[in-house]
Parts: C-alpha cells; sequence; structure tokens
C-alpha cells in the first residue's frame, strides 16, 4: 500500500535494505550473543559492557568491510568477465558504511540495561533486545509487501533462538571461568 501511494520514492528508500537489516540483526545477535552468553556463565555485569563494546565496534567494522570487500569483488567480477552487471548506484563505500552504521545502532540496544546500571540487567536486556527485533523485522515492511506483524516475528524468532545459543553455551562453560 506504502509503495502504491510513494511509487519510486519507497523503491529508492529499499535500495539499501538488504544492508540495513544484515547489520542490524547481526549487530543486535551478536551483541546480545555476549550478554547471554556472560550471563548463562554468570560472570560480573561488568564483563557485559566490556565485551559488549569491544564486539559492537570491532564486529561492526568487520561487517561492514566485509560488505565493502564482497561488493567490490562482484564489481571486478562483472567487469573482468565481462558479464552485465545492473548498475544500482550502490557503491562499496556507501554499502560497507549502511552495514556498520545499522549494526552499531542496533547493537547497543542489549548493552542499554548494563549501560544505565538498572536492576535486572539480564532481563531487561531479553526484554529491550526483543523490541528491538521486532521493531527492526517489522520496519521491512516498509519497502516489502509482507505484514509488519510476519517480518517482525520472523526476525524475533530468528535473533532469539540465536541468543538461546549463546546463552546455553555460556551456561555450558560456566565451569571454565
Amino acid at each position: 500500500m506504502l509503495r502504491e501511494l510513494l511509487g519510486d520514492e519507497v523503491e529508492d528508500s529499499g535500495q539499501y535494505i538488504a544492508e540495513v537489516i544484515y547489520g542490524a540483526n547481526d549487530g543486535i545477535v551478536t551483541t546480545f550473543a555476549v550478554v547471554s552468553g556472560v550471563a548463562g556463565a554468570a560472570l560480573d555485569p561488568g564483563i557485559v559492557l566490556i565485551l559488549g563494546m569491544a564486539n559492537l565496534f570491532a564486529d561492526g567494522f568487520s561487517m561492514g568491510m566485509s560488505n565493502f570487500l564482497s561488493r567490490r569483488s562482484e564489481l571486478d567480477y562483472a567487469e573482468a568477465s565481462g558479464t552485465e552487471h545492473v548498475e544500482d548506484g550502490k557503491t562499496p563505500g556507501r554499502t560497507a558504511l549502511t552495514t556498520f552504521l545499522a549494526f552499531v545502532v542496533a547493537g547497543w540496544t542489549p548493552l542499554l540495561p548494563y549501560i544505565l546500571d538498572t536492576g535486572l540487567l539480564f532481563e531487561l536486556s531479553i526484554l529491550v533486545t526483543a523490541v528491538a527485533f521486532f521493531a527492526v523485522g517489522a520496519s521491512r515492511s516498509l519497502v516489502t509487501d509482507r505484514t509488519w506483524l510476519v517480518n517482525g516475528t520472523e526476525m524475533l524468532v530468528v535473533g532469539m533462538l540465536a541468543a538461546s545459543v549463546a546463552y546455553g553455551v555460556g551456561n555450558l562453560l560456566a565451569g571454565l571461568a
């Protein structure tokens, strides 16, 4: 419906949807995996901030640069092989920056209770992370034909499954710390 009303503007706004969703989802998942792993191992909550921040920026940078190299390789391959490449205006630098920013902006969410030093740190982190997964997923409906409920639920389920794996591993290895 939004696409019908706004036409090309919605199409253009969705140009970087893959990078935004990929970066945001991975930012939330990997940061919450750190939170879940530390909670599962029953380690000091301060460790969450140290590992979470290190993960947020190092993994965000890595994702952005991986996206850069991937896009650059795609363009180089098309040029070297003489295959036709549809020009979409997405440069390697822009895809990298979009992925990095989406990763860092969304990836802060699981750390918020720890940054604000609220009570029930892990429980609140679960809650804000679930809301973030759902919101990012639901936002996909702005540039797709799928409903916000389906998109949001899909991302929420995938993200929380990944977090459950991290919690389980942390719990399993808790005795090593």
